[in-house]
C-alpha cells in the first residue's frame, strides 16, 4: 500500500511470448478483473484490439468472439502463436489511482525490463505500443529516442539489437476513431513488418 492507502497490483498475466515472436505489442495494464471477458491480453469487451486484428486478419471484425459479451482466449493465443505476436504490458506493477481502466489514473510502480523480455525473443523485429501510456512508461527504460507519432516508427539499439518501435492508436473506445480508421492504421504497421 502507498500513503493513500491504495494498493499495488501486480500484473495478473505473464507475458504471452511465442518462440517465433516477431512483434512485440504492449499496453499498458490490464483493467480491473471485474471488465474481464476472458483470461488473455485485451480482455475487455469494450476494446477493439481483437476486433482490429479479426478485421485485418480475417475480414471479421467479430472473429475473436465467443458470445456477444466474451472473447475467445483460444482464437486470440491461437493468433499470436500463429501469426508470431507476443504481447505484454510495460507496466508490472501499478496503483490505481481510480477503481477503473483508465490509463490516466495508473502510476506505475515498475515498468518491464525491455532487455530481459526481448533476450527471450531473438526473432522479435518490432515493439508496438498502442497507447500513450505504454509509450511513456516504455520509453522511460528505452534509450532516449524521439518519440514516434501515431502510424510511425522510430528505429532503436538495444542489447546489439536494431529495432522498430511503433506507435499505434489506442484500442480504447476512450480514444475517438472509427474501428476502420484505426485497422487501417495497423494494417500499414503488418504490411511493412511482412506480417499481412
Amino acid at each position: 500500500m502507498d500513503a493513500d492507502n491504495k494498493p499495488i497490483e501486480q500484473h495478473p498475466l505473464g507475458f504471452f511470448l511465442p518462440a517465433n515472436t516477431h512483434l512485440l505489442m504492449l499496453g499498458s495494464f490490464p483493467p480491473p478483473k471485474a471488465r474481464w471477458s476472458m483470461n488473455f491480453y485485451y480482455p475487455n469487451i469494450q476494446n477493439d484490439m481483437w476486433r482490429i486484428l479479426g478485421l485485418l486478419f480475417h475480414a471479421d471484425k467479430d472473429y475473436f468472439l465467443a458470445t456477444k459479451k466474451t472473447f475467445s482466449e483460444e482464437k486470440a493465443k491461437n493468433f499470436c502463436l500463429k501469426n508470431g505476436v507476443g504481447i505484454g504490458d510495460t507496466a508490472m506493477e501499478v496503483i490505481r489511482q481510480k477503481d477503473n481502466a483508465s490509463d490516466k489514473f495508473l502510476e506505475v510502480v515498475k515498468p518491464l525490463n525491455p532487455e530481459e523480455i526481448l533476450n527471450r525473443i531473438p526473432e522479435c523485429k518490432a515493439i508496438v505500443v498502442t497507447g500513450q501510456k505504454a509509450m511513456e512508461t516504455l520509453l522511460s527504460v528505452l534509450p532516449e529516442m524521439e518519440e514516434p507519432k501515431v502510424g510511425t516508427y522510430t528505429e532503436f539499439e538495444l542489447s546489439g539489437r536494431t529495432l522498430r518501435l511503433y506507435r499505434m492508436p489506442s484500442s480504447s473506445r476512450a480514444y475517438p476513431k472509427p474501428l476502420e480508421e484505426k485497422a487501417e492504421v495497423y494494417r500499414k504497421m503488418f504490411t511493412e513488418l511482412g506480417m499481412l
